[in-house]
């Protein structure tokens, strides 16, 4: 592979991934001539248009530029896709994602924040809050930031900021100055097969860890023990044998104040406008990052409070108010774990309000491995509909269908539907005024309702 600089012309195929489109924003920064592919338009593809970047949805050869310098692909873009044989065949520079952020990363103070979830949200706070108090830094996000509408910033300082993914192992790739691990739960058990893998995995990427740096892992994860690093230290929710904490949590307008005590320092009266305890923690794991680095209280304090979130994490659609009534809260949650954190989160927030799920599944593999679980989880919303499993890379698995999760279901508010159905579905609901906490949940296309089901709720025609 050619050096950074020498690089000229860059072809993305998979541009509209959330880790892919912060790498191509990054190159178009630094002045390369940036294209490439993806399945369908989105509207981060859009931005990326709008961006001077060129991405077509069509996968065909007619593309394709011979002055490509580096070939940047994702492990989730099939076999037999005729750009990316046609590279291969003609020997281009063929990397994945994950190869090309720990190239840009070898000589720069690395924060890579990482587990199975709470990742970006902990990535986003804590870039937010870096770029917020002047500290400075590049980041890489899993998500789009709401305060800058992007995924994607650079600074003059040598700092990265990263999200460190382990699907496909890609965080292997990484080389932190300073890591964060939220959970090490078993997922992505298509790459891992085990969930002693998972946390094997886990293991392996706090063997990265340069030496002299430091580990922010959460209090309580199974093989904890095994994790490594010259300076390790803990944080949790509201366990005082951690080392961060929070304590004093109130709810206030859809968010919460807390005080937050770092290595028997305390930090008073911090707000966070997010809703969702696992966001107070996830803050936690934020000015533990924060005091490391020697950033000011009245500094984090500041940046926490002007937070406005990630999108399609615990996202108000429609707030709280006087004047709405529903409230409307959208999230990517596609975990049992992350399903159970949003329910119960919103509903120890709204708990005069009956809650109301939309789950779309996302993958074969994971609906089949969890189903159990998934059901669990969707047990503590006082309502559930479920939508067909979302299939993204993955071909049909015989028996595997959202069926799997509803009869495993014991409450018995639960509907199957497709997106129609359930548009139809919520304007009754509207209507008969039995809708007051709304929440919808998963990784797939189920954002594509977010705006007809708002449209709705606020009484425009659909």
């Amino acid at each position: 592979m050619k050096t950074l600089d020498d690089i000229k012309e860059v072809y993305f195929i998979g541009i509209g991934g959330i880790g892919m489109s912060a790498l191509a924003r990054y190159f178009k920064t630094k002045g390369k001539k940036v294209s490439g592919y993806d399945r369908t338009e989105t509207a981060l593809t859009q931005q990326l248009v709008n961006e001077g970047i060129a991405v077509h949805y069509e996968d065909d050869e007619k593309h394709l530029s011979g002055e490509t310098d580096l070939v940047v692909y994702t492990p989730a873009i099939p076999a037999d896709h005729k750009e990316l044989a046609y590279y291969r065949r003609n020997r281009f520079t063929l990397v994945k994602r994950s190869d090309v952020l720990g190239e840009i990363t070898k000589s720069s103070f690395n924060i890579c924040i990482a587990g199975t979830h709470g990742k970006t949200t902990i990535t986003t706070m804590t870039a937010h809050l870096l770029r917020h108090s002047g500290y400075g830094c590049t980041a890489f996000l899993g998500g789009i930031a709401a305060n800058y509408d992007s995924n994607f910033w650079s600074s003059d300082n040598n700092v990265v900021v990263a999200e460190a993914d382990e699907y496909d192992r890609s965080f292997l790739k990484l080389h932190p100055d300073i890591a964060v691990i939220s959970a090490m739960d078993a997922d992505h058990l298509d790459i891992y097969g085990t969930k002693e893998q998972v946390e094997q995995a886990f293991i392996d990427f706090t063997g990265n860890i340069k030496a002299g740096g430091s580990l922010i892992s959460k209090r309580g994860l199974q093989r904890g023990s095994a994790l490594k690093a010259d300076h390790h230290f803990t944080y949790s929710l509201h366990d005082p044998d951690a080392d961060a904490f929070a304590t004093n949590i109130v709810n206030r307008l859809g968010g919460y104040e807390f005080d937050a005590t770092v290595k028997n320092e305390q930090l008073k009266a911090v707000k966070l406008n997010m809703g969702g305890l696992h966001n107070v923690e996830n803050a936690v794991a934020t000015i533990s990052v924060a005091k490391l680095l020697g950033i000011a209280d009245e500094q984090i304090k500041a940046a926490l409070a002007a937070f406005k979130g990630v999108k399609r994490r615990f996202e108000y659609i429609i707030p709280p108010s006087p004047e709405n009534a529903t409230v409307y809260i959208d999230d990517y949650a596609h975990h049992p774990a992350e399903l159970q954190a949003v329910i119960t989160g919103a509903k120890q927030l709204f708990a005069d309000k009956k809650c109301t799920i939309i789950f779309q599944p996302h993958l074969y593999s994971r609906t089949r491995d969890f189903a159990k679980a998934f059901a669990d989880s969707l047990d503590h919303a006082d309502e559930v509909v479920l939508l067909p499993v979302y299939p993204a890379r993955e071909l049909p698995l015989p028996g595997v269908t959202s069926e799997l999760i509803f009869n495993k279901m014991k409450n018995e508010q639960k509907y199957l539907m497709h997106e129609e159905e359930a548009l139809q579905w919520i304007k009754q609901r509207k209507d008969e005024k039995k809708l007051d906490l709304l929440v919808t949940a998963g990784a797939g296309n189920i954002d594509r309702l977010v705006l007809p089901i708002k449209k709705i709720l606020d009484g425009q025609t659909q």
